[in-house]
């Protein structure tokens, strides 16, 4: 069995993307945290267009305005003239300028269900108004309002949705209480509901096929970049994916975690039972972490050697604290025999964690620095503890780590 592009649904990575991608999303909906992913991704792929399809419907509302100006003439054209210029336009206008915010992901969205009614509603009052009037042409523009909505105002399916269905049924609500031409008004009417459904369609299978390949991408992505021993993330893609999180952090104001996980005398046991049992104990390590850190943004890489890292974004102090004791949880349950450990007869590790809240004004190397203090710390203490640093990210000292790291012990 394989999905859309080939992958091989029944030999993916243990993650999020996969199990859902197995799963099936006939609904259109992920688990809550990987939807709230997907839609930041879908969200930030599309918003340049988002942007210009917002500037090309002001220009041809206001071409609209000025024609309508010329067809309906001065006095019935009053009131869709204000329309025009007084509520789409300026609604138009909000939703663009909500795109360029720090927090556009998050504000756009919802702003733009708001709009997209908002737009809909005040087309289908000038196509009433006008209709009363006795002028029955405008109703082209509100079939390609319903359009609009659906395909260029850079919203999901659901939303694009219920934006539309409120605008049909409050339209042929008011229709029939004014009663509006009786033939002219069904025929309308049937139009909206055979291009709600005609578009809905499209989207719907538009967004199916975007979803599919927002999963496939991770997990080609995933597959790519995992470490040939252990089967998780390697150093590079921990590079790159520490980056991101720490730019998202700082524009969303998000607290970002880095654990760094030693595994104690390493070379001890390497020296006692050899490098392919050394090569088990790493992967054993590997899977035991990335079971311990398993929401969609939760990152386990092997870090180098025998050290591990774990990212947690969305990091509560909660959460770290309970990623620490699941990790010790864990690898005390590997039982794994250590007799050449100056520490226990059976393996453990160190962990330094660093737990911040970033600021445009730092970068991410002084967050692993934090984290390596931390571990070195745990090591000093003994071994087989965790240390915690938070606070001490404000008086770090670059450089410091780099030092240390050549006098540390195997």
């Amino acid at each position: 069995m394989s999905s859309a592009n080939g992958l091989p649904t029944t030999d993916l990575p243990d993650s999020p993307q996969a199990r859902q991608l197995q799963a099936g999303f006939p609904w259109l909906t992920f688990n809550p945290e990987l939807e709230t992913e997907f839609r930041r991704t879908h969200f930030e792929e599309n918003v340049l267009h988002t942007r210009v399809n917002l500037c090309l419907a002001v220009v041809i509302t206001i071409a609209f305005a000025i024609m309508e100006s010329v067809v309906l003439g001065p006095e019935l054209n009053r009131i869709p003239s204000m329309i025009h210029m007084l509520v789409i336009v300026p609604t138009l206008l909000i939703g663009l300028a909500s795109s360029f915010s720090p927090h556009r992901d998050r504000l756009y969205p919802p702003l733009a269900v708001v709009a997209s009614t908002v737009l809909g509603l005040g087309v289908a009052s000038i196509q009433i108004i006008a209709t009363l009037g006795g002028m029955s042409i405008l109703f082209p523009c509100m079939m390609l309002t319903i359009v609009f909505v659906y395909f260029m105002g850079g919203l999901i399916f659901y939303h694009a949705v219920a934006a539309n269905m409120i605008v049909l049924l409050l339209y042929l609500a008011v229709g029939s209480e004014l009663q509006l031409p009786g033939h002219e008004f069904a025929y309308d009417s049937l139009a909206m509901v055979a291009a709600n459904l005609f578009c809905a369609s499209v989207v719907y299978m538009h967004e199916k096929t975007s979803r599919m390949r927002f999963l496939e991408a991770c997990l080609l992505r995933e597959m790519v970049a995992r470490d040939g021993l252990t089967g998780i993330q390697n150093r590079r893609m921990f590079d790159q994916h520490i980056q991101r999180a720490w730019q998202q952090a700082v524009r969303e104001e998000e607290r970002v975690a880095v654990l760094l996980v030693d595994i104690d005398c390493f070379k001890d046991y390497n020296d006692r039972y050899g490098h392919q049992a050394g090569d088990e104990c790493l992967r054993a390590v590997a899977v035991s972490l990335s079971q311990c850190a398993r929401r969609p943004m939760d990152f386990v890489a092997r870090f180098g050697g025998e050290e591990f890292a774990v990212v947690l974004y969305e990091a509560s102090r909660e959460y770290v604290a309970e990623v620490l004791t699941r990790i010790q949880r864990s690898i005390a349950e590997l039982n794994i025999p250590h007799e050449a450990s100056r520490v226990a007869s059976r393996l453990t590790v160190s962990i330094g964690a660093a737990f911040i809240l970033p600021s445009s004004n730092r970068t991410h190397e002084g967050l692993i620095q934090l984290a390596d203090e931390a571990l070195y710390s745990a090591k000093e203490q003994g071994r087989n503890r965790v240390v915690v640093m938070e606070a001490e990210y404000h008086t770090l000292r670059t450089g410091r780590f780099e030092k240390r790291r050549g006098q540390r012990a195997l």
